[in-house]
Formats: structure tokens, sequence, C-alpha cells
């Protein structure tokens, strides 16, 4: 063990604490009355600067600690120390909750057709190339509906490096799908604007090596099928373990809790300020202004996953361990992926599916949220909003699973502004709206302040209005405030029978 690493507290999820952020208990019976002018306050208090003296934090922790805050590292540790220590300051109940993942690390990602290199990213869990690649000629795959979700997609592909376009199934699919048919790698090029940074999901879904590409180079690159290319995607995979930071407020009903999370990992590639320093700064400034003994109705539990990047492995596992007693107490889940893209879009997850392409809207409530984000966004702050699809890469995904009403805000990653987009936000169209995502450059100046700050007081506002009432999302009313007089007198005629009890009671 390192100096450095000694000096950290540990990050063991003691058995003893873990119940308090994940067993539902009966209503807290010693509160003060719910502050109705908490929603206000709220996102009064969390501002812009705040957050960013956080992302500050987050930057020097990965200078110091090998350039990132990966899960499984010593940057992820100390992100999360650096929040626990704030949060125990402020309250909360914390806790820490200990899983195994794989981590996976980039050492080689090249792809080159007939001298020319074309960008491409390993896909995490993607099984590696030897040392120096693999050269086949390549092989276009005519897109349909399902693009080379079945192994009939491919016809004779045998040795081949498999170009496939994105959409209809998973990457997990498409790499099992040409291996079937013969393949020896597959490349995934995007469907819209933009790179393919994707995950298999599982250390076990990837059978050959698998990258991806940029709608542009996919489409380039299907005029030259037949040509021999040279792939080279390696990565180190090994077992590590890592931590949920979780803080619950001590007030307020632990039948109905608020949940809001993000994921503090970043990738390995840089420090991961936008991705996802921005969720997990102005969340963490959202509940230091809450503080742990807030004035609400309903308790607030908040959530720092890990390893959200090696395939939301953290949220998964914490769902998981749930029994359906404890799904029930959680009212709802909000999710904050990425707030401050520098090119930012203002995306409001579409619970009701009426603004995405179908995939779906999430579980009953999830309307609701959208709407109360929607309407704090547009009608306080006046910038308009898009709905963005459940598309299952965040960490909302494993609660919609359980059918835990969700949503929450983002400004977008790797796909492309439009014109459209740049008249109602600003920016640069024809640009990613995080032209740094999962690389080197995701640093403090990779940050739109002004979208960290209105996001920021969105999820401040939309938090607070919940812990006070979750009624429009699940039918559960507030509480009426307690006759703290009568609770008083009630509690000491308990005592003074509990003093004549003891008085006259046989202690031989």
């Amino acid at each position: 063990m390192s100096s450095m690493r000694s000096r950290l507290r540990p990050a063991v999820a003691l058995a003893a604490c873990v119940g308090l952020a994940l067993t539902g208990t009966a209503t807290a019976t010693a509160e003060p009355q719910a502050n109705p002018n908490l929603p206000k306050r709220l996102a009064k208090q969390v501002d812009g600067d705040k957050s960013n003296r956080h992302l500050i934090a987050m930057q020097r922790i990965a200078e110091i600690s090998g350039g990132n805050r990966a899960a499984g590292t010593e940057g992820y540790q100390r992100s999360a120390e650096y929040m626990a220590g704030k949060l125990e300051q402020a309250g909360f109940d914390v806790t820490r909750q200990e899983f195994p993942f794989t981590y996976s690390e980039t050492l080689a990602e090249k792809f080159t057709v007939d001298g020319t290199d074309y960008e491409t990213t390993i896909m995490s869990y993607s099984p590696s190339t030897p040392e120096g690649g693999i050269t086949a000629p390549l092989a276009a795959i005519e897109p349909d509906a399902t693009p080379g979700c079945e192994t009939s997609d491919f016809g004779d592909v045998t040795g081949k490096i498999a170009l496939i376009q994105r959409g209809a199934c998973t990457f997990a699919q498409k790499g099992q799908s040409a291996a079937e048919a013969g393949a020896v790698g597959a490349l995934v090029y995007n469907n819209e604007p933009g790179m393919v940074n994707g995950t298999l999901g599982d250390p076990d879904a990837g059978v050959i090596p698998i990258g991806g590409l940029t709608q542009a180079d996919g489409a380039a690159l299907t005029e030259l099928s037949g040509t021999d290319a040279t792939l080279e995607l390696r990565a180190l995979m090994e077992e590590r373990t890592t931590y949920n930071l979780i803080a619950e407020t001590q007030t307020g009903r632990k039948d109905n809790v608020v949940m809001a999370g993000a994921h503090l990992d970043g990738a390995t590639a840089g420090a991961g300020i936008n991705d996802n320093g921005t969720g997990s700064a102005a969340l963490l400034e959202t509940a230091l202004a809450l503080g742990g003994n807030a004035r609400v109705n309903n308790a607030v539990r908040f959530a720092w996953w890990g390893a959200e990047e090696f395939g939301l492995v953290g949220s998964t596992h914490y769902v998981n361990s749930l029994s359906f007693e404890q799904e029930l107490d959680i009212a709802m889940y909000l999710n904050f992926d990425m707030i401050g893209s520098p090119n930012a879009g203002y995306f409001v997850y579409d619970g009701d599916d009426s603004d995405g392409e179908g995939a779906g809207p999430g579980p009953y409530g999830s309307a609701q949220i959208e709407a109360s984000f929607v309407d704090y966004l547009e009608d306080t702050v006046g910038v308009p909003t898009e709905g963005s699809d459940f598309t299952g890469r965040s960490d909302y995904g494993e609660f919609i699973a359980h059918g835990i009403p969700a949503g929450g805000l983002f400004t977008g990653a790797e796909v492309v502004k439009t014109e459209e987009q740049v008249a109602k936000w600003g920016g640069t169209a024809g640009e990613s709206y995080d032209p740094c995502y999962h690389t080197e450059c995701d640093d403090l100046g990779n940050v739109d302040r002004t979208a960290l700050d209105r996001n920021g007081d969105a999820m401040a506002y939309v938090t607070g209005k919940y812990a006070l009432s979750t009624e429009e999302v699940n039918g559960v009313a507030p509480q009426a405030p307690k006759d703290w007089k009568k609770l008083a007198q009630q509690r000491a005629s308990q005592r003074v029978m509990t003093t004549q009890a003891t008085d006259g009671a046989d202690l031989s």
C-alpha cells in the first residue's frame, strides 16, 4: 500500500451501515414540519460557482492520481471520500456499498484501410487483437431494419472484418452474429453524426474484437468493401472492486424515498469533468444545500455510482441488492449524467415518449417527472427543452427495468448539434455536444458553466419539490403536520408511567 493510499479512508461498506441506505423503515417521528419554500430555496442556493468548486477538486484529484478518476483507481476513491466527508459534516447518513467489476483500460486503437488511418474506439469488454493487429478484407454489411442483428445478415464473412451500421440491437449481439458468420473482427459505424463509444455490457459478451466508427467514416468505408484492412484493438482487463457512495437524510418518510443519482467515475482516458463531474458536483451541492436534517416529508437518498463507465455496474448492483419491499420504498429515481456539456443541449428524459424515437415511455410517474423539469427550465429559466429517449445508456436503466419511475437531465455527448438546436440554444452546429467525450480533453476547459448553473438549479428545485410531495407521481400524499404539543404530552405521560412501573418492580 502506497503512502498516498494509506492516508485515504477505507472503502469498505460496513454491514451495520448499509441498512441505513438500503432498508425501508417506518415513518420518521421526530421531524420539524416540512418547509413549503424548500424547492425555491434550494434552487437559489445551488449555484454554478459552488458546483464549479467541486469540479476543481475533481480535476486536482485526477492530476495527482494518474490522470483519471476511473472506478477501481485511486482517483475514484479520492473523489468519493472528498464527497463523503462533506456529506457527513452536513448530517447525512453515509454508506459505501462495495462490489466487484471487471476493469478495462485501452492500450491500442488503430484502424487502417488502403494506407489511410480512421479513428476508432474499442468497445468496453471487447476482446483484444494481437499486438500489431489483424489484417483481413473489409466486408461491408448491407444495412436493413435490423443491421447485423442476425447471422443471416452477413453472408459468408469468414476471415473478414465486418463493417456494420448501428441500430436495432446491442453491440454485443452484432458482434456475436458477425462471429457466428465467420468474421474475425467487427466495426460498428454510427447511424447519426458522431462517434460510436460503445460497451458490450459484460466481459462474457465479447467474442471477437469490436470497435466503433463515425457515421461519415462508415459511409466512406462501405465503398472500400473487399479492401485489406488492419485493425488493432487492445485493452487491459482485470477484476477489481469499487463502491457506490450513498447519503440519506435522517428526516422524512423512509417508505417513500426520493432518490437522486449521478455516476462519479470517469472514463480511463481523462479527468471526466463533464462526464460526469458535472452531474456529481451539482448533486453534491444540492445535498449540501438540503442538509441531512432537512425539513422534508419524504427522505431524500443521494447516490454517486461507481463503474458506470464499465456497463452501469454500480447502479445495477444497487437495485439488484434490494428486496421488492425495499424497491417499493423508492418513490422515484432522478438521474443526472453530463449536465454541463461544452456545446450544450437541454434534454429532459422523455418519460412519456412523446418527443423521442420510439424507445418507449418510462414506468408510470416518469411523465410527471419529465413535466416538472420541463416546467422549471422553460417557465422559470426560460430555456426550451427537448426530450431524450430512455436508451438504457445511463444509471436509470435498472430502476426502469424494475418499474421505478425515473427522470432527469442531460446536455448531450457524442451526437452532433443541429442548426435548429443552435437557433434555440446557441453553440456550434455540426459539432458534437461534447467533443471531448471519453477523451483526455474532458477537463475543466470542457464545461459550459451556464448550462451547469441552469441544470443545477433545475435539479435542486425538482428534488426539493418531491421531497415535499410525490403525490403526482405515485399518489402518496404528504402526511398531515404533527400536533407537537399533543405528542410532547404523550411522551411525558409515557415517561411517568415507565418511572412508576420501575419503582414498583421486584428487582431482587
